[in-house]
C-alpha cells in the first residue's frame, strides 16, 4: 500500500491526484461539470455532477498510476466549502440541487438577522460574519422553499452535509454521515470555541440538528468505500476544507505564516495558532486545522472571484479560449492605459462584505480591448489580495511589507500574475514546485495518519520554493495603482 489518493472536489471541476509514498504526484484526472445559475446572484451544481466527476476522476487516476484499491492506503478529501446539500437519508436523493458557496439568494435573510442584531452573537461563536456565503442561510432557504422539507427534515428524514459530508455519505454506501471540524467551521452554526454545533444558533436559523453530521478531527477515519466503486474497500483518512487543505499543504504551522490560494476565487490564511484572534477589519476568525484533538485557528480573508474572472473573459465576452493566453496579453497590454476592473460579479468578499454590489470596468477608452481587460483581470487579483493582507496585518500587528506569502492554485503559474502579486503587496511571494497544495495537505494528513507519511515537523522541513517573487515596481506607482483600485471599489459599493 505505497499511494494515497487526494480527492479534490472544486466548484468548477473534480480532480482526483495519486501521490507516491514520497509524496510526489503519481497520476491527476480532472474533470470539468456544469454550472447553473437559475437567477441572478444565484449559483447552483447538480450533487450528481458532483458525485460522477469525483468517481471517474478517481478511477481514471487509478488506471493511470497502475493502482489497484489494494495499492492506496488511504484516500483524502478536500472540497469547495460552504456549498450546501440536502438528501433523502433513506434514498440519498438530493431534494434540491446544490446551492454553491458564490450563492447570494439568503442575502434578504442575513439582512433580517442583522437588523436584529444579532450578528456579535454568531460572529463570537463562529467567527463567520452573517452573509450569504455560509451554510446556515442556504439550509434555512431550502428547507423554507422546498415543498415539504421542513417538515421531513423536523421527522428526521433529511440530512444536511457540506460536499466533504455528501461524498463521504455516498463513498460509504450511507454509513458515515460526518464532517471536518475546517468544513463544519464554515457553516455559520458551529461553535468554533467549544466544538460542538450550536444550539441557540440552529434555533435562530430553524435548523432541526438531527440533520446535522457528526463532526471528527482532520485526521480522523471516516470509513471506507464500499467495494464496488473501486474494486476494494479504501479508507477515508483524512478531510480539510480547500483553504485548509492547502495551509497544510504549504505548511504553514507556525503563527504568523501565511498562504494565498488562487482558484475559483482567492482565499488567504494566516495561522494564529491556539488563539482565535477577533477581527476588528470584517476578516473571518476560522479552523485552520484539528489534528489529534489539537484545534489550531486562523485569520481567513475570502475574495469571491480571481480565476472566476479569467473564465468570465473565456466564456462570457469570448475574447479568450484559454486562460493560459491573458499572460500573454497582459505583457501585451498598453501601458499608457489604466483600466480597472472590479470583478464583484457575486458581490465582494473581505474585508467589504457587500452582497448587493455587481462588477464594473473603469478608464476605458477607444483602445481597450482584450488586451488591457486580460490585464485589469490579472491585476485585480492583486489588488484583492492587497485589501486582504493589509487587513489581516492590522489584526495580527506587523505591517504588510514585513510579509511573506505562500501561494499556490492554478492562477500561480502565470509568473507575470505573480510578479504583479509582489509589486502591488511590496512584499515577497513565495510558489512551491507543486501548485496543487490543496491536494498535497490532504493526501498528507490521510497519508499521515495511514503510517506512510511523516509526522508535521518532518513534512514542514520538506517544504520546497520553485520560485521566489521581489517586489520591482517603483512606490509611487505602486501607490497610485492601488489609490485607482480604491476610487474603482467606492464606486462599485455606492452604484
Amino acid at each position: 500500500m505505497t499511494y494515497v489518493m487526494a480527492i479534490d472536489q472544486g466548484t468548477t471541476s473534480s480532480r482526483t491526484i495519486v501521490f507516491d509514498a514520497a509524496m510526489q504526484v503519481a497520476a491527476s484526472a480532472q474533470e470539468e461539470f456544469t454550472q447553473h445559475f437559475p437567477q441572478s446572484g444565484w449559483v447552483e451544481h447538480d450533487p450528481q455532477d458532483l458525485w460522477q466527476t469525483v468517481v471517474r476522476t478517481a478511477q481514471s487516476a487509478m488506471a493511470q498510476a497502475g493502482a489497484d484499491a489494494r495499492d492506496i492506503a488511504a484516500i483524502g478529501i478536500t472540497n469547495q466549502r460552504e456549498t450546501t446539500i440536502i438528501w433523502d437519508k433513506a434514498t440519498g436523493q438530493p431534494i434540491h440541487n446544490a446551492i454553491v458557496w458564490q450563492d447570494r439568494r439568503t442575502a434578504s435573510i442575513c439582512e433580517v438577522l442583522k437588523s436584529a442584531s444579532v450578528e456579535p452573537m454568531i460572529t463570537h461563536k463562529t467567527g463567520l460574519l452573517l452573509d450569504p456565503y455560509f451554510s446556515g442561510t442556504k439550509v434555512g432557504w431550502l428547507l423554507d422553499n422546498i415543498n415539504g422539507a421542513r417538515a421531513r427534515a423536523e421527522a428526521g428524514e433529511l440530512l444536511f452535509g457540506t460536499v466533504d459530508c455528501y461524498l463521504i455519505w455516498r463513498l460509504t454506501g450511507g454509513k458515515v454521515h460526518a464532517t471536518d471540524a475546517t468544513n463544519a467551521a464554515r457553516t455559520l452554526i458551529y461553535n468554533i470555541r467549544d466544538g460542538h454545533w450550536d444550539e441557540d444558533i440552529c434555533a435562530l436559523l430553524n435548523i432541526p440538528m438531527n440533520m446535522l453530521p457528526e463532526v471528527r478531527d482532520c485526521d480522523a477515519d471516516f470509513g471506507q468505500t464500499t467495494p464496488d466503486l473501486f474494486g476494494a474497500p479504501i479508507k477515508i483518512r483524512g478531510v480539510a476544507g480547500d483553504q485548509q487543505a492547502a495551509t497544510v499543504g504549504q505548511a504553514c504551522f507556525k503563527p504568523g505564516m501565511m498562504k494565498s490560494t488562487y482558484g475559483t476565487g482567492c482565499f488567504a490564511l494566516m495561522n494564529t495558532g491556539q488563539t482565535l484572534v477577533t477581527s476588528q477589519n470584517r476578516l473571518l476568525g476560522t479552523i485552520a486545522y484539528q489534528l489529534s484533538g489539537v484545534t489550531t485557528y486562523a485569520l481567513e480573508g475570502s475574495i469571491f472571484i480571481a480565476g472566476a474572472a479569467v473564465q468570465w473573459l473565456r466564456d462570457g465576452l469570448g475574447i479568450i479560449k484559454d486562460a493560459a493566453e491573458t499572460q500573454a496579453l497582459a505583457q501585451a497590454a498598453d501601458t499608457g492605459q489604466d483600466v480597472v476592473m472590479v470583478p464583484a460579479f457575486t458581490g465582494l468578499g473581505a474585508p467589504y462584505w457587500n452582497a448587493e454590489c455587481r462588477g464594473a470596468v473603469f478608464g476605458l477608452t477607444r483602445n481597450t480591448g482584450p488586451a488591457e481587460l486580460a490585464k485589469a483581470a490579472l491585476e485585480s487579483v492583486g489588488y484583492q489580495t492587497r485589501d486582504l493582507l493589509e487587513a489581516m496585518q492590522a489584526d495580527w500587528g506587523a505591517p504588510t511589507g514585513s510579509a511573506v506569502l505562500r501561494v499556490d492554485g492554478g492562477m500561480t503559474a502565470s509568473d507575470w500574475t505573480m510578479q504583479f502579486l509582489s509589486d502591488i503587496l511590496g512584499a515577497q511571494v513565495d510558489r512551491p514546485p507543486i501548485l496543487e497544495t490543496t491536494a498535497l495537505g490532504v493526501a498528507w494528513i490521510a497519508g499521515m495518519n495511514a503510517g506512510i507519511y511523516p509526522q508535521q515537523d518532518e513534512f514542514a522541513r520538506g517544504w520546497a520554493l520553485e520560485r521566489r517573487f521581489e517586489p520591482a515596481m517603483p512606490a509611487n506607482i505602486r501607490t497610485a495603482k492601488y489609490a485607482s483600485w480604491k476610487r474603482a471599489i467606492k464606486a462599485v459599493q455606492h452604484y
